[in-house]
């Protein structure tokens, strides 16, 4: 959040512990990155209680519907950005080119 209020960018904020995106929402970012590990937050409690080999073992449906159904499986931060691409973690340098080109 203090990188985009440096860069003046305004951003509508939610948490996705709380209210993960849908099945959509997630199936486009999917698409984006073609695979799904770059959505999953490998460090988090969620991932390693459902273990790695789990994860990897899951069609691209089940990943979708487990990201879905616990938001903290999904790497933080997720960002949809205006031209409906996504961002998944904080890469200065990758945000930057998404965000002020």
């Amino acid at each position: 959040m203090a990188w985009l209020d440096s860069q003046g960018i305004s951003a509508d904020v939610i948490d996705i512990t709380e209210h993960p995106p849908d099945r959509h929402t997630l199936a486009t970012a999917l698409q984006q990155f073609g695979r799904v590990k770059p959505l999953f937050n490998t460090s988090g409690l969620s991932y390693r209680a459902l273990g790695a080999a789990v994860v990897k073992a899951m069609t691209d449906d089940e990943a979708i519907d487990a990201l879905a159904a616990d938001g903290k499986l999904i790497k933080r931060p997720f960002v949809c950005c205006p031209d409906g691409s996504f961002l998944v973690g904080f890469k200065p340098e990758v945000w930057m080119d998404a965000l002020l080109s």
